[in-house]
């Protein structure tokens, strides 16, 4: 028996599409990352400077 190499070719259009889809999910993943950078910033700026020393952080680490 021969193995014989299938070449399909990707319906119009589709390979277009997963590039958009990929760059939207990665831009979607940059703000969610940047967020949640956002949030854990702001709840460590409540802290006063003995709690963030405890927790091995000064406030110049926030920044």
């Amino acid at each position: 028996m021969a193995s014989q190499a299938i070449a399909a070719q990707a319906p119009f259009g589709a390979v277009n599409a997963l590039r958009e889809y990929n760059l939207a999910s990665e831009i979607f993943t940059g703000i969610v990352t940047w967020y949640q950078k956002h949030k854990t910033r702001e709840e460590l700026m409540k802290l006063t400077d003995t709690q963030l020393d405890d927790i091995g952080l000064a406030r110049k680490d926030l920044i």
